[in-house]
């Protein structure tokens, strides 16, 4: 059995959770998520708690019953917490500012990269830190990744945007050949 399909998920105080096959409607104070499960799992909510089962032994439904739950714990803390990533620009005259609905990069390239913010996500720049949050874990995720895929890190100076905290693999530049007569 799934070590984390069969784990309960507790529902927050302040959450309300309607199941309405095949929709699971998570509602809770920052907003409200909606998770559509497929027929290989089926939900159970009661005693304060939601819980992912499976009809049968089936591959598929193995495999589908911790994704489902992980999928359901992810929107009760979206609706809860919400979720955040923070990204650094590293770079002489690279920079971000937020105008409107819309993100301006200036990162090396020629023209000002304009990213439209999406519906649901909040992106705040401070220095040299963008702060992107939301309340829906892949979407949150997803913006990130588009964001930092403008300019990725480079191995030999390092410049570019990464998220926080990562590290990047350096690489040695050209060592100097000995003179040649």
């Amino acid at each position: 059995m799934s070590r984390i399909g069969k784990l309960p998920i507790p529902i927050p105080e302040g959450v309300t959770v309607k199941w309405d096959k095949p929709v699971l409607f998570i509602k809770g104070p920052k907003g409200e998520l909606q998770v559509e499960i497929k027929p290989y799992v089926d939900v159970v909510v009661e005693d304060g708690s939601i819980q992912v089962t499976r009809p049968d032994d089936s591959r598929t439904s193995r495999s589908c019953q911790g994704l489902y739950r992980s999928l359901v714990d992810n929107a009760v803390s979206g609706v809860t917490r919400g979720f955040e990533k923070k990204l650094e620009i590293v770079g002489v005259g690279y920079r971000a500012e937020v105008s409107g609905d819309v993100l301006k990069l200036s990162l090396g390239f020629a023209s000002v990269k304009e990213y439209p913010i999406p519906e649901g996500i909040t992106i705040n720049v401070e220095k040299e830190v963008i702060s992107i949050s939301g309340i829906d874990r892949q979407k949150v995720g997803n913006v990130a990744a588009r964001i930092r895929a403008y300019r990725p890190p480079e191995p030999y100076k390092g410049k570019g945007v990464r998220y926080q905290g990562e590290q990047i693999r350096r690489k040695a530049g050209k060592a100097a050949v000995g003179g040649q007569t």
